[in-house]
């Protein structure tokens, strides 16, 4: 037999109060006063949620807790404490309770806890190794279908590739995937940020430098370039790379040697290149900022990865794999989010696109309350994001009004069309109606409708005539 909440708790006050409060919303319950009587009613009745104080006569709830753990591993368990301290809270999260409770606690959001723990208890286990075998680049939107097909036309192709896309687009992580499946696979992927190393030391970074080549060169030393031999080299932000270092770069591209800093023996290179960049190197070639004929030699090949805006049905399966893998990597158990959750961040922009996607999913496997994720369990920033307004550009209120969408269905009301119809019409014939300084058979004509039409709408959505 399965009844829905068990309260435990020695003070007679909590447990009426939670009583009544799930009563009042139609939820059943029962009531103990130790940790004792609810392991002992175990043997009839399983509990779908379990509400118990922290600190009891007898059995603790934290002990509690852990036997539930054992016998009951999916069943959610909410720990209540009127002392509202780090200790007790780390010890209830590390003992795997779903959500700390502090008293004094707001009754309805008692109430709301207890809710998406029942929903939570309901949800059907997710089978074992389910997320184990994604990939680890992921997309099912036709621009990464795209690059999908690009990746096995040059799995044989030994040309350089330019990879662009905003940063956090996994630049990458495609990088990888062309030296995975090309015949270099086997040899070493040695990858370089060129705008994170100092000017002074990328040359060394990438090439090399002979034994006394400069103060501190105590030693001769392997630079990228041949550290990579036989395999591929990834220069990330290449845009970034100084006017000296172009050069030598070109020339290594154009005849396949280069000498270490310092040295006089030509090396051979037998490195596949592949950049990156999020700049618009055509617009640095036009500032002379990057050398034209570099830029046309690493312009063999372009793929042009896709933000994540673009993508926005990507990002529902983007974001169980990364919780699926936060949780792999915490050694936790893992979150999911609710439909509303999910909704508001298709809903987003993501300046910083799949990275910034994946380092909120890591926020939420450490962070969220419950194992079930809703839109007021996101980090702060992202819902501010949400909230503030767009940036420059023809789209921004196309966006604004994506997000405002997204908003009101995560509160879950209803009505949307009508509420927001009669605001943007609203919006609309007030707007002309200030440009025509109040005269209807103008602001009708701008507008493309009828006057009778216009006269009718200022009366039914109370438009005031705008002042003299």
């Amino acid at each position: 037999m399965t009844s829905a909440v068990w309260i435990i708790d020695d003070d007679r006050s909590i447990r009426w109060v939670l009583e009544k409060a799930l009563a009042h919303e139609g939820i059943a319950h029962r009531s103990f006063e130790n940790a004792a009587h609810a392991l002992a009613r175990l043997a009839h009745e399983t509990p779908s949620v379990v509400v118990s104080d922290i600190r009891m006569p007898g059995t603790s709830g934290l002990a509690l807790m852990q036997e539930l753990r054992e016998r009951l591993p999916a069943t959610p368990v909410i720990i209540m404490t009127a002392y509202s301290d780090l200790e007790s809270a780390v010890s209830a999260f590390q003992g795997g309770a779903f959500e700390y409770l502090p008293k004094p606690f707001d009754v309805d959001h008692a109430v709301a806890l207890v809710r998406r723990a029942i929903d939570e208890s309901q949800r059907p286990a997710a089978s074992p190794g389910e997320e184990e075998a994604a990939p680890e680049i992921l997309g099912q939107a036709p621009s990464m279908q795209e690059v999908f097909r690009a990746i096995g036309r040059l799995a044989q192709s030994q040309a350089t590739v330019l990879i662009t896309g905003e940063s956090g687009t996994g630049k990458e992580l495609v990088a990888r995937a062309l030296h995975r499946h090309s015949p270099r696979a086997g040899k070493a992927f040695i990858a370089i940020n060129t705008a994170a190393i100092p000017r002074d030391l990328l040359e060394s970074e990438l090439f090399g430098h002979e034994r006394g080549a400069f103060t501190g060169a105590q030693a001769m030393r392997r630079g990228r370039f041949e550290q990579a031999e036989g395999g591929t080299l990834f220069l990330d932000e290449i845009g970034d790379m100084p006017a000296e270092l172009q050069t030598r770069l070109l020339r290594v591209l154009s005849d396949g040697h280069f000498y270490r800093v310092g040295g006089h023996t030509p090396l051979a290179a037998n490195v596949r290149v592949i950049a990156a960049t999020h700049q618009d190197l055509e617009a640095r070639v036009r500032e002379r900022l990057f050398r034209d004929d570099l830029y046309h030699r690493l312009n063999v090949i372009r793929l042009r990865l896709p933000a994540l805006r673009e993508r926005r049905e990507d990002i529902p399966v983007l974001a169980r794999h990364f919780l699926a893998r936060s949780a792999r990597d915490l050694n936790v158990e893992g979150k999911r989010l609710t439909e509303a959750a999910m909704r508001f961040l298709a809903a987003r922009d993501w300046p910083g696109n799949v990275r910034q996607l994946e380092n909120v999913c890591h926020w939420l496997s450490v962070m969220a309350p419950g194992q079930v994720v809703d839109v007021n369990d996101l980090p702060p920033e992202v819902r501010a994001d949400a909230a503030a307004p767009a940036g420059d550009g023809a789209q921004d209120w196309r966006r604004a009004l994506e997000r405002e969408v997204a908003a009101r269905l995560a509160r879950g009301e209803s009505g949307i069309a009508e509420s927001l119809t009669r605001d943007f019409e609203k919006a609309l014939i007030s707007q002309a109606l200030q440009h025509t300084a109040g005269r209807r058979i103008e602001a009708a004509g701008l507008l493309g409708i009828g006057r009778n039409t216009l006269t009718r709408k200022v009366q039914d959505l109370e438009i005031d005539p705008p002042a003299d």
